[in-house]
């Protein structure tokens, strides 16, 4: 655990887990901080925020409760943030172990695939899948990880190119340890702490990707999200702006949460060239 005591000595990387931290708890207390069903209709309609004890953040055009639409939005965002992430990461270490250390043809073949997927946009990749394939959250994380898996196989894959040519790595060889060991127990644990750095910036995306989907009527329509907060503010802007400001600043918070826990990630592991690439 000498990488998080690293981690708390950084400021960005304290301040970062301080909101991440605060963001899990709210998400995971939303049940017993406003229990019951955040999208139904609480109370009287377009209550401004700290005018009633009962809706602390007013409520929406429709009477439902702003805060628990923001609870359980952070419980929305966080988890697709951090599945997408962690399906684009395993996909992504797989292809580039796989290319790294096969080379030749298959290294070839499998870079021309990533060269593919870097080709689209990553959102308009997820906002094609989902169109096609149909709106729910377990296909939006399915379309966000593949828009988001070909960055850590290229940089694993560099990892191991670079690392492949150690002395310990041909010693290895000499005595006989078998390929698959050798990827396994000597390359994967020295390629992996720049991609896990990289990791923090892929939950940001897949965070905003998720709100831009939600926002424009292809997330989950049954669950609360912050992107659809933010775009059933749109019809009231002008009378109850609080509405999309309120999800838009939970969602630059969480952004920015994420961002500094990644620079402080980054120089606990000892990494100097993830931001820079």
């Amino acid at each position: 655990m000498s990488w998080l005591r690293r981690l708390l000595r950084t400021p960005e990387g304290a301040a970062g887990l301080a909101i991440l931290l605060v963001l899990l708890l709210a998400g995971l207390l939303a049940p017993v901080i406003s229990p019951g069903d955040p999208l139904k209709i609480a109370g009287r309609a377009l209550l401004a925020p700290f005018t009633d004890p009962g809706f602390p953040l007013g409520t929406d055009r429709l009477g439902r409760d702003v805060l628990a639409g923001l609870l359980y939005g952070a419980r929305t965002s966080l988890a697709v943030g951090l599945v997408a992430a962690f399906a684009a990461m395993v996909l992504g270490l797989c292809v580039g172990m796989a290319a790294g250390f096969a080379g030749g043809l298959v290294d070839e073949a499998l870079m021309r695939v990533v060269d593919a997927f870097q080709i689209v946009p990553g959102f308009l990749l997820a906002l094609a899948f989902v169109s096609t394939i149909g709106v729910s959250t377990p296909v939006v994380v399915v379309a966000i990880a593949l828009g988001t898996w070909a960055d850590p196989a290229r940089l694993t894959r560099a990892q191991v190119l670079a690392i492949r040519e150690q002395d310990y790595i041909a010693s290895a060889r000499v005595i006989g340890m078998h390929p698959a060991e050798i990827a396994f127990r000597e390359i994967l644990p020295n390629a992996l702490p720049p991609v896990l750095a990289l990791s923090a910036t892929i939950v940001a995306g897949a965070i905003l990707t998720e709100a831009a989907l939600s926002f424009l009527g292809l997330g989950n329509p049954n669950i609360a999200t912050w992107g659809s907060m933010i775009a059933e503010g749109r019809s009231v802007l002008r009378s109850a702006s609080h509405l999309s400001i309120i999800p838009g600043a939970a969602l630059a918070v969480t952004v920015l949460g994420v961002h500094l826990f990644s620079e402080g990630l980054g120089k606990a592991l000892g990494d100097d060239g993830v931001r820079a690439a």
